[in-house]
């Protein structure tokens, strides 16, 4: 339902305009549309509900899942490149909990964030107890329900071994309102799956033998707790509002610290893990560039005979085949992957039949859905791409205002969101810099604060059991202009190696216009 909403919010409000607008240029083959997600079920299930409620769809998620969501697991799924820099980031933050200082110390010019650790409480130990103290409360109340339960089996499984049907739940679009009036969990969740889901928050978070606590099962506990009180609130367990007010202390602390415990050791992580995100992004924007600039080189040359002779053989090909956009194809090799290897083929509008009044008009879009990781990820390269030593000391893609919310948003939740759009100023040059502009925003996703200021006895949710999406914000300051060039600039080092990405300006898109005229054998100078 979240989902959803949100595609229509995007229809109406990132592509603004009169009458269908979006639609009108989607069924005209004026929309360049692809949408990409990681192998989870959930993920996928996600973005072809934001899929129909973008382009209006009715029917099931199943057909349009199939027929527009790509899946890119190598892009979007995995965090195996930064696994050792991540378990060091996590060793170094169980320390700062378990000692409740703060690495460093002090607010550095203004800029808090630059402390190691920062967002850790000051009496984070002492959280971290009562954390498993809380958390062993409601293991065993949600014991008790489990041995005095006598329900039938939620699935449609005959075997008892199988009490819960994840297929069924995920896919699943409107809640069970008779289970949840008799008193049993939200979904197809059993109080036996639901006491052992808790019990193994509860001994992994202490170990008894050992002594020691995991700081890395606190959003586990915070992501339980917050599944409770969204669906579960007519369970009345006692103390589990107060659990969740521990662990969101905690989870604050840890959760944008899991990805680097500073500014450096973020950019670090967040480069290996995004990168090929990132390149994807990159190609992306200048595949559309590249597109426009050849638009005009061949508008501007339209009475050569060679390369009219060209355009058409491109034309043909648009039409005789398809190609799907492929970020590394079938091979897993990074080297494989540069600018000039992604020109794409696809379905366009022939103006001389077209029935609209600006045929030429165009919108690309690609969507990406993808896990936390990546998106954390991909916000702290946006925001401390400026420290890397071979930038010369640029000025940061984020304004200062924004980095500040974005220090204060602890978490990022439920369809949380980056958006980047590209602006092309007719007005100016084709050469000129200022021709495409960057503007860049997000969103925090789902809004908690009804969690938040909930208690144990409140009835605060709708029967849907959905939260708002939280409205964008922007990166930058109102007026300022991100030129595409400035962004390739402080963005590609961190996408993939540069020796992978030719120089990606006009020059380069002469040089290929010119090798597609001498395929044909005529031979010029330029």
């Amino acid at each position: 339902v979240q989902a959803e909403e949100l595609g229509r919010y995007f229809r109406n409000n990132m592509y603004p305009s009169e009458g269908p607008g979006l639609l009108r240029l989607h069924s005209t083959y004026r929309h360049d549309l692809k949408i990409y997600s990681s192998d989870e079920g959930r993920v996928q299930m996600s973005a072809a509900a934001f899929a129909k409620g973008l382009l209006d769809l009715e029917g099931d998620l199943t057909p349009i899942l199939v027929s527009l969501v790509s899946k890119d697991s190598s892009m979007l799924d995995g965090l195996q490149d930064g696994t050792i820099e991540i378990s060091e980031a996590k060793a170094q933050l169980h320390d700062i909990i378990i000692s409740s200082k703060v690495a460093n110390g002090g607010d550095p010019a203004g800029f808090p964030w630059m402390v190691d650790g920062a967002d850790v409480s000051t009496n984070a130990a002492q959280l971290l107890t009562d954390l498993a103290e809380l958390t062993k409360e409601i293991t065993s109340q949600v014991k008790r329900l489990s041995d005095d339960e006598n329900e039938e089996v939620a699935t449609d499984s005959d075997s008892p071994n199988h009490p819960y049907d994840q297929a069924k739940a995920l896919w699943r679009t409107e809640i069970d309102m008779d289970r949840i009036a008799a008193g049993l969990p939200c979904g197809s969740e059993s109080f036996l799956l639901m006491f052992a889901r808790w019990k193994k928050l509860e001994r992994d978070l202490y170990n008894e033998r050992k002594k020691r606590f995991d700081t890395t099962q606190i959003p586990d506990i915070y992501d339980s707790c917050k599944y409770d009180l969204l669906h579960n609130s007519h369970l009345n367990l006692n103390g589990l509002h107060d659990l969740f007010k521990v662990s969101q202390l905690l989870a604050d602390g840890v959760i944008p610290n899991e990805y680097g415990i500073n500014p450096k050791q973020k950019l670090k992580i967040g480069s290996k893990i995004a990168r090929r995100l990132l390149g994807k992004i990159l190609i992306d924007l200048h595949n559309t560039r590249r597109e426009i600039t050849e638009v005009a080189a061949e508008s501007s040359t339209r009475h050569d005979p060679i390369v009219v002779s060209s355009t058409k053989r491109k034309e043909r090909c648009y039409h005789d085949s398809v190609r799907n956009e492929n970020f590394e194809g079938s091979s897993t090799d990074e080297k494989s992957v540069d600018l000039d290897s992604h020109k794409e083929t696809k379905y366009c509008l022939d103006p001389k039949y077209a029935n609209v009044l600006d045929p030429e008009r165009r919108v690309r879009t690609r969507l990406y859905f993808t896990s936390e990781s990546h998106i954390h990820s991909l916000m702290n390269v946006l925001r401390y791409c400026y420290l890397d030593e071979s930038l010369n000391g640029e000025e940061s893609l984020i304004c200062k205002n924004a980095s500040d919310h974005l220090f204060k948003t602890k978490e990022l939740d439920y369809m949380s969101y980056i958006v980047l759009r590209m602006f092309e100023n007719t007005e100016v040059p084709l050469e000129d810099p200022k021709r495409f502009r960057i503007e860049m925003t997000y969103s925090r996703g789902a809004d908690i604060s009804c969690l938040e200021s909930a208690t144990n006895t409140d009835y605060f949710l709708p029967d849907d059991h959905t939260m708002q999406i939280m409205e964008p914000e922007q990166l930058q300051e109102v007026g300022s202009y991100l030129t595409l060039d400035k962004f390739d600039k402080m963005t590609r080092p961190f996408a993939m190696p540069a020796e992978d990405f030719p120089p990606a300006t006009p020059q380069c898109l002469a040089v290929r216009f010119c090798e597609d005229i001498e395929s044909q054998g005529a031979r010029r100078q330029h």
